[in-house]
């Protein structure tokens, strides 16, 4: 399968604005951006044949053009990451088999993550979309705790099936997490989809449960779509997105931990 990863981002975050350029300090104390770093993440993925940045402002797309990363312009429309990845499946020549959308919010993204994926993908061809599930370790349940007492929605909670596919994504509960039992996990805001896939999302309108959630994924759900849901594991690395500005300081102190510079 031929594999394209788009990096959607945009400047005008209600929780966050201008995040995708807020500097991030690794291991040697050097800083680069939040974008940058989930592009060098999207790089270092085996198979893939592009890596392209996705936004409709010129401050990012500057920046990112200046790190030497390809980077489409789409409009202001997208109200979400899978929208704009939809919206720029007209940009890619050629078409591939396989989108990923590893959303610009993501630098700890580990490459195995998104392999793992691309294999789901074409072990099973009649799957339209797939995204990761992670078991938690203490201390990512202890920020999932933390978020939820002080009111910040950020990390996500996947409910799955006995047969592996989506029950439910939510923001809100917080059921033990630490093995993926009982179908709940941490997870992982990566999404691997089939063309066609991303082009009936495009003609759906948003649900009532993706606007009282905001999880673009439920729009799936919303409309009988199956998501697969591919367990991962974290191998010693921890993983956390960037949601807020709070998280900032999680993910450099992991970014020091996994020595990544």
């Amino acid at each position: 399968m031929t594999v394209a990863i788009l990096i959607p981002a945009r400047y005008a975050s209600s929780r966050f604005p201008g995040k995708p350029l807020v500097p991030l300090a690794g291991a040697d104390g050097g800083e680069k951006s939040l974008i940058r770093r989930t592009w060098e993440a999207g790089c270092r993925v085996e198979g893939a044949a592009a890596v392209h940045i996705l936004t409709d402002d010129d401050r990012i797309a500057a920046h990112a053009q200046g790190f030497g990363a390809s980077v489409l312009m789409t409009s202001e429309r997208p109200r979400n990451g899978t929208e704009r990845c939809a919206e720029a499946l007209d940009q890619l020549d050629p078409m591939p088999d396989l989108v990923v959308n590893l959303q610009g919010d993501s630098p700890l993204t580990p490459p195995w993550f998104i392999e793992a994926l691309i294999d789901a993908m074409a072990e099973d061809r009649t799957a339209a979309m797939a995204t990761p599930v992670l078991p938690c370790d203490g201390e990512t349940l202890e920020n999932f705790r933390v978020d939820r007492r002080d009111g910040r929605l950020g990390s996500t909670v996947a409910v799955t099936r006995p047969d592996g596919t989506a029950a439910d994504f939510t923001k809100r509960a917080l059921p033990d997490l630490t093995g993926g039992g009982g179908g709940y996990w941490h997870h992982v805001g990566v999404y691997a989809y089939r063309p066609d896939a991303l082009r009936l999302y495009r003609s759906w309108d948003e649900g009532v449960l993706e606007r009282r959630e905001g999880l673009e994924q439920l729009r799936f759900l919303e409309n009988g779509a199956e998501v697969r849901c591919v367990p991962v594991e974290a191998r010693g690395h921890a993983f956390w997105e960037v949601n807020n500005p709070v998280d900032v300081e999680r993910v450099e102190r992991l970014l020091a931990r996994d020595g990544i510079l």
